[in-house]
């Protein structure tokens, strides 16, 4: 048994971060799914970027888009679309055998909405019906502006995966959308079945502080707040406005850990899963780390450590968790539109030298 079987026997979803037009083709997400216990998928702009830049793979497809008017954004979510579709249909038996519970895919609204509530929401209800999948999240940043979005979704039906979040109290304020989403449907006699994910973004952390902390805390940053994170999900699920919403017949909004790949050269390639490996959540990895977790033999169930004594001993050296966790969520808002800039311009480039040729 491989680390990534073990993973999944714990109780933790392996979703992979990352998804090409070559990886649908040439079987490879197939194989990640019956050898290396992959049920979910993820992306984001600066995914596509690289994928549409590094490769070949979707030149045919940009040319004829092109010839039918299309540019721009509305190019890129057709070509997104596309991929989606591909990779929820193969994760399509996993939703269906889980009830629901595992095999998703997710695509992101337009970053440049992230501080534009009605326009975000509106995004979210027409990427979701233009897919037609129900296995398929639409990503929405937990921004104050995306909060009101998250919840008017969920009551519209549309499942919604948060992300760009950074510590518990982001978390617990994301958790809080759905909830009030999920029971405005109860109220009105909808069906209370609308699934989500809340992602909490963690290797962000520990670069963010890096050579600013004691050495003795190295590293150590990124999976307290995710610990700290947890306990808040477990109380809340634990909690009797969780428990009457199930009793209505809707599901637990699942929390997951994004960011998760190593970026310390001298850490393990695997620190991050191995120290959030807990049931009930989900971990969305990078290409590497999957690769690293599956060749690693070895592999036990995470030890919960005291978050809360790790934190107080970074806030006796210094450092201020929650401007940092403010810091993190508007860098990762700016990253996020500059990753869609930088998009939109390589499509641009890719339909001006095709046409060319």
């Amino acid at each position: 048994m491989n680390a990534t079987q073990k993973l999944h026997e714990i109780g933790q979803s392996i979703w992979l971060d990352n998804i090409t037009r070559g990886l649908l083709t040439s079987g490879t997400l197939h194989r990640y799914i019956q050898d290396l216990s992959v049920t979910g998928l993820t992306s984001n702009p600066t995914i596509f970027d690289h994928a549409i830049k590094n490769s070949l793979d979707y030149d045919d497809a940009i040319s004829q888009k092109q010839k039918e008017g299309k540019s721009s954004e509305a190019l890129f979510f057709e070509l997104a679309i596309e991929d989606l579709r591909l990779a929820a249909d193969l994760f399509r038996p996993i939703y269906d055998r889980t009830n629901g519970v595992d095999g998703w895919v997710s695509l992101e609204v337009s970053p440049l909405l992230a501080r534009d509530t009605a326009g975000t929401l509106s995004a979210a209800k027409a990427l979701h019906a233009r897919a037609g999948r129900p296995n398929l999240f639409i990503k929405i940043p937990g921004t104050s502006e995306g909060l009101p979005a998250i919840e008017e979704a969920i009551f519209a039906g549309v499942p919604i995966n948060v992300t760009l979040l950074f510590s518990g109290a982001q978390y617990v304020a994301a958790a809080e959308a759905y909830l009030r989403g999920i029971e405005r449907r109860i109220a009105a006699g909808l069906n209370p079945d609308v699934g989500s994910v809340a992602s909490l973004f963690v290797s962000r952390w520990d670069v963010a502080v890096a050579h600013k902390e004691p050495e003795s805390l190295r590293n150590q940053l990124g999976i307290a707040i995710a610990g700290e994170t947890y306990e808040r999900y477990r109380a809340l699920l634990d909690s009797p406005r969780s428990q009457r919403i199930l009793n209505a017949g809707a599901r637990s909004q699942r929390l997951l850990w994004a960011s998760t790949g190593t970026k310390d050269p001298k850490a393990s390639n695997i620190l991050y899963v191995e120290a959030l490996a807990f049931p009930f959540t989900i971990n969305t990895m990078p290409e590497s780390t999957l690769k690293a977790l599956a060749a690693h033999k070895e592999f036990g169930e995470a030890q919960p450590k005291d978050a809360g004594k790790i934190l107080a001993e970074f806030a006796e050296a210094g450092i201020d968790a929650n401007a940092v966790a403010a810091q993190l969520l508007g860098e990762g808002v700016a990253s996020f539109a500059k990753s869609w800039d930088d998009l939109l311009a390589c499509i641009a480039s890719k339909s001006e030298t095709l046409a060319a040729a």
